[in-house]
């Protein structure tokens, strides 16, 4: 069985989403772990604000009734608020890394930082 890497060209929401099919296909705990929490922030990202909702305010009786009858539409993040989103991922992973290595604790800044490292190269340029 081959593993294709994700394509370079595509919006980069796809290819952590295709890098995470490969990294469970391979197994990689380290992987599968940074691109969920990551792909869980971009999630989100995307939830409505909670003043967004046209019917605070009114009375029970006129809330819409039936089944998805509330349900709001997620907002759609641009190619550029993604990568902010991984960007501030990778970012605050570093900040943690660097306050274990205060604490003393460098197994857990080490692994931070692989997890950084991880998503900063899937931010890379394609060549």
């Amino acid at each position: 069985m081959s593993i294709t890497p994700p394509a370079p060209d595509s919006p980069l929401r796809q290819r952590l989403r295709d890098a995470l099919r490969i990294a469970m296909k391979a197994r990689d705990r380290l992987e599968i772990g940074v691109l969920r929490s990551t792909l869980a922030a971009i999630d989100n990202a995307e939830t409505v604000e909670v003043g967004a909702a046209a019917d605070r305010g009114k009375a029970i009786e006129e809330s819409p009734v039936g089944a998805g009858a509330a349900d709001v539409v997620r907002r759609t993040l641009t190619e550029a608020e993604v990568e902010r989103i991984v960007r501030a991922e990778v970012a605050a992973r570093e900040a943690a890394a660097r306050e274990y290595d205060t604490a003393g604790v460098p197994q857990r800044a080490e692994l931070l930082r692989a997890e950084a490292r991880a998503l900063l190269a899937h931010l890379a340029e394609p060549a």
